[in-house]
């Protein structure tokens, strides 16, 4: 199981403050006294190192105080949900040729949009629960039929993406001066690494040739006050159906080992450490940036979990899909484990 580190991240502010504003998190620029400044939330001025000083106001916020939590200090300035003024969050405008325009999404002729024969006898033959359940086989994504639904659903990813300035990619980048594709080969996995099915890998095929003519996933992006941007299922999605792909840029874990971003996955463990690699969606990302973790430290967490992690060995090569772990309901919220077995990711403090 990939382990995880990631954030979802508030909208940048409307309108950001001067730059003569900025200064630096740590409190040592000196222009006033921080010392005393407790977290406007818990009252509390301990755990100094945790306390975020606002770039707007000045008020202190503890990291875990705040929702959605953060964990870890941001780059650059930070705004407190006060200043940031994310209530004035603006959507992606609902325009057919700008959301083909944004996901870059394949212009074809109405006859070729439709499923072959040959996709529709496949994703028949896929859908059936029991069979799946036995045999283990994945299940490509069932598409909403009404074509404006399938805009919004889009709209609301275009929407989270421009709010965190990230590219739309769904597939793995591979970045000058980051790792290159050469580097990302299955067999240097430490323990192995299971292989896709020929099944299987038709069925991811499917999915991802679904999208390039825009036939979406069931899912919707929404930003909730204390949890960030999340994704509900925006239909019933069967047990085993693929959800996603994490993507991003991939680079060797070496390189991002002082890296304060948190937004890691785990792509390859090589035994020898150097060639280990991690996926890096903070520039170039997909909806797999927006799904939520659970909390480990409650009794109740586990059982929200509905998505599993799963890396595969696909033509040599490491990929990563989420994938539902239950059958999940219209208006769900998609959660997965960021620890698997590593217990890495500080959840404690998740909702």
């Amino acid at each position: 199981m990939p382990s995880l580190r990631r954030r979802t991240l508030a909208p940048e502010p409307v309108s950001p403050m001067p730059e003569s504003r900025k200064r630096s998190k740590s409190m040592q620029e000196g222009e006033k006294d921080y010392t005393d400044v407790c977290c406007e939330k818990c009252g509390s001025g301990e755990r100094p190192s945790e306390l975020l000083l606002c770039d707007g106001c000045d008020r202190g916020f503890h990291l875990f105080c705040l929702r959605p939590v953060l964990v870890a200090v941001p780059k650059g300035r930070w705004f407190c949900p006060s200043c940031s003024n994310h209530k004035n969050l603006t959507n992606f405008p609902l325009v057919q040729t700008k959301i083909v325009d944004f996901f870059r999404i394949q212009r074809c002729t109405q006859s070729a949009e439709k499923l072959s024969p040959d996709c529709r006898k496949r994703r028949k033959r896929n859908s059936g629960l029991v069979m799946a359940k036995k045999r283990r086989k994945l299940l490509p994504f069932n598409p909403t039929e009404d074509p404006v639904r399938r805009l919004e659903q889009m709209a609301s990813l275009a929407t989270a993406l421009t709010a965190t300035r990230t590219e739309f990619s769904n597939e793995l980048t591979y970045v000058t001066g980051m790792a290159p594709r050469s580097a990302n080969r299955a067999v240097l996995e430490r323990d192995g690494m299971q292989v896709i099915s020929k099944d299987d890998a038709e069925t991811l095929n499917l999915c991802k040739n679904m999208m390039e003519r825009g036939e979406w996933p069931p899912l919707m992006v929404v930003f909730d006050p204390r949890e960030g941007f999340t994704v509900e299922a925006d239909r019933f999605i069967r047990d085993l159906t693929i959800i996603t792909e994490y993507v991003g840029d991939v680079d060797y874990l070496k390189n991002r080992e002082n890296d304060d971003g948190d937004s890691m996955m785990t792509l390859l463990t090589a035994a020898d450490p150097s060639k280990s690699l991690v996926i890096c969606p903070d520039k170039r990302s997909n909806i797999a940036r927006f799904i939520n973790g659970i909390n480990n430290h409650i009794p109740g967490g586990k059982k929200k979990q509905n998505v599993k992690c799963v890396r595969f060995n696909v033509n040599g090569e490491c990929r990563v899909l989420l994938i539902a772990s239950r059958d999940i309901k219209k208006g769900e919220r998609l959660y997965y484990d960021y620890n698997g077995y590593e217990n890495e990711y500080p959840t404690e403090h998740f909702v």
